[in-house]
C-alpha cells in the first residue's frame, strides 16, 4: 500500500475538480493506497488558506513539504494548470522537485482568454500528466509536455431521484422544467439557456450560485425572464432530486474542459439541449444524440412523445466509455509507470 497525496485549491464541494478528484481518491482507496488530501479551502485532511484561488500570501514551502512527507506519489489536481494562484503553484513545484507527481488537467490556461497563452506546465522525467479531453493532450504535446488522456467518468446507474417530491418543492405541478446544473459564470453563456427555456415555454433552474463576478448580469437576466427562475437546491434535496425532476436538460457554455451534465444528463435519462463548445464534437465522437441549443421544436417533440431508445442508446454508450466502474483500470497504467507500489485492481 501507497501513501498518495492529493492537492488541490479547493476539494468537497460541488465544482467539477472537485468531483472527479473524489472518483479519483475512491478509485486509489480501491486499490490499496492510502490518500490524504490537502487544499486551500473545503473539506481535506489538511487545510493550508495560502492554497486557495483568492489567497493574499504565498505558502512556506516547509510547510507544503512537511504534508507532503513521504507521500509515494502527489496528484495534483489543476493546481498548475490555470495561474489562479501563481506564489502557491510555484512554491508547490518546488515541493514537489522531490516527489513522483500526477498532474490531472481539467483546463489549461490559454484555453481562457484572460491568461497567457505561453503558461505551460511544468514537466519532469519523475512527473506524469493527465488531460481530460483529447483536446488539451493535443495542446500539451504540442507545447513539449506528454500526456495521457482520461476522460472524467460516471455512474452509470445513478439514483433516479425524488422526482414528485422534488417538483413539490419547487412548487411545479405540470410545467416543464429545464435544469441548468452548472454555476452561472460568462462563459456559461446563461443567457443561452434563459432563451431556450423562454422558447420552450419552460420553467428555468439554475442549480449553481453566480461566480466571477457574473450576479449583476444574472439579476438583470432574472428581472426581464418570461418565464419563471428556480435558484439553487431547496435544503434536503441533491442533485439526483435535480434531475429526476427535470423535464430536459440545458447545457449553454461556449468552453468545458469535459461538462460533467452533459453524461449526467444520459446516465439520469434526461433529453440534453446543449451548445457545440469545442470538447463536446469528442463526446459525441463516441455517437451519442443529443439536441442542439437552438433546436427548440425537436426538444418540444421529444417530450410530447419521449423515445426510451434514445436514451438506452446513449446509456450503452456511458456504460462502455465513461462508467467509473473502470476508472481504477485507466489509472493503473500510469500508477505503475511511476513506481507505485502495491496497486492493485481488486475491488472491496
Amino acid at each position: 500500500m501507497a501513501h498518495l497525496v492529493v492537492v488541490s485549491f479547493r476539494l468537497g464541494g460541488t465544482d467539477g475538480v472537485s468531483i472527479e478528484a473524489a472518483k479519483w481518491i475512491d478509485a486509489f482507496e480501491a486499490m490499496g493506497h492510502h490518500v490524504t488530501t490537502l487544499a486551500g479551502e473545503g473539506r481535506a485532511d489538511a487545510i493550508m488558506p495560502e492554497l486557495a484561488i483568492r489567497a493574499t500570501s504565498a505558502p512556506r514551502l516547509s510547510d507544503v513539504a512537511r504534508i507532503l512527507g513521504d507521500a509515494e506519489l502527489v496528484v495534483v489536481e489543476n493546481f498548475v494548470s490555470l495561474p489562479l494562484n501563481v506564489a502557491a503553484r510555484d512554491v508547490l513545484y518546488q515541493a514537489l522537485e522531490h516527489h513522483r507527481a500526477l498532474f490531472h488537467h481539467h483546463d489549461l490556461a490559454w484555453q481562457r482568454e484572460q491568461w497567457r497563452d505561453d503558461d505551460t506546465p511544468r514537466d519532469r522525467s519523475h512527473w506524469r500528466h493527465v488531460t481530460i479531453n483529447d483536446l488539451s493532450r493535443r495542446e500539451l504535446e504540442a507545447r513539449g509536455v506528454h500526456a495521457t488522456t482520461i476522460r472524467n467518468s460516471f455512474d452509470c446507474d445513478p439514483p433516479a431521484g425524488r422526482r414528485d417530491a422534488t417538483r413539490r418543492a419547487l412548487g411545479v405541478t405540470n410545467e416543464r422544467v429545464a435544469l441548468v446544473p452548472t454555476r452561472a459564470i460568462p462563459r456559461k453563456n446563461v443567457e443561452g439557456a434563459f432563451a431556450f427555456a423562454e422558447a420552450l415555454g419552460a420553467v428555468i433552474w439554475l442549480l449553481g450560485p453566480a461566480e466571477d463576478g457574473y450576479g449583476p448580469s444574472l439579476d438583470a437576466l432574472i428581472a426581464t425572464s418570461r418565464v419563471r427562475v428556480i435558484r439553487g437546491l431547496p435544503e434536503g434535496f441533491d442533485v439526483h432530486d435535480a434531475y429526476g425532476a427535470s423535464d430536459v436538460v440545458v447545457m449553454p457554455s461556449t468552453w468545458e474542459g469535459f461538462g460533467n451534465p452533459v453524461l449526467e444528463s444520459v446516465t439520469h435519462r434526461r433529453a440534453l439541449a446543449v451548445y457545440p463548445y469545442p470538447v463536446l464534437r469528442e463526446i459525441e465522437s463516441f455517437g451519442f444524440r443529443f439536441f442542439g441549443l437552438d433546436d427548440v421544436i425537436g426538444v418540444e417533440n421529444f417530450l410530447k412523445n419521449p423515445d426510451d431508445e434514445l436514451f438506452d442508446h446513449n446509456v450503452a454508450i456511458a456504460r462502455a466509455h465513461f462508467n467509473v466502474a473502470h476508472l481504477r483500470a485507466r489509472l493503473t497504467p500510469l500508477l505503475s509507470a511511476l513506481g507505485v507500489k502495491g496497486t492493485q485492481l481488486g475491488s472491496r
